[in-house]
């Protein structure tokens, strides 16, 4: 028999448990800065390709993941800062949503490509972990600030 932990106990995976300092958010003021589509899609591709050279599935994309994921990116823009500030949140909000059962997040910021995030998420066993993770849906969202910038927020739920 297979045993489910509560949904609560699940979302609140945070693949890097770094810097989730802040759970309310100020939303007020924040930039929303344009997105970097390609680098979305290239990044993406490079993920699902390396999920299936290794024998797992391809992740779905998922449009409401990607809405949070968008949002985040803007909030760390708008301070400046990497972060997984409102995690729980963003993890609770798309389960409701889609019923996930997992959520856990990969961000980062400054590198200047989809190959140079993702070989630094899989350099790191964190990242690399969350990535190769047992997940059916992600979101890519890559946005730029307004010094050139690129913020990187990839979400991922079964």
């Amino acid at each position: 028999m297979k045993m489910r932990l509560p949904h609560a106990f699940l979302i609140l995976f945070v693949a890097i448990l770094g810097s989730c300092s802040k759970e309310s958010l100020d939303k007020t003021n924040i930039i929303e800065a344009k997105n970097a589509l390609e680098v979305e899609n290239e990044l993406l591709d490079i993920v699902n390709v390396h999920r299936v050279s290794l024998g797992y599935t391809s992740l779905e994309l998922s449009l409401v993941a990607y809405e949070y994921a968008n949002d985040h990116n803007d909030y760390m823009i708008t301070t400046g800062n990497i972060s997984h500030d409102g995690f729980s949140s963003r993890a609770s909000s798309i389960a409701s949503a889609v019923n996930a059962e997992f959520v856990a997040e990969n961000v980062a910021k400054d590198y200047v490509s989809a190959v140079e995030a993702f070989e630094n998420w899989l350099a790191s066993s964190d990242h690399k972990k969350t990535m190769e993770g047992n997940f059916t849906h992600t979101a890519v969202s890559v946005k730029k600030d307004p010094q050139g910038n690129l913020y990187f927020t990839q979400l991922f739920y079964r």
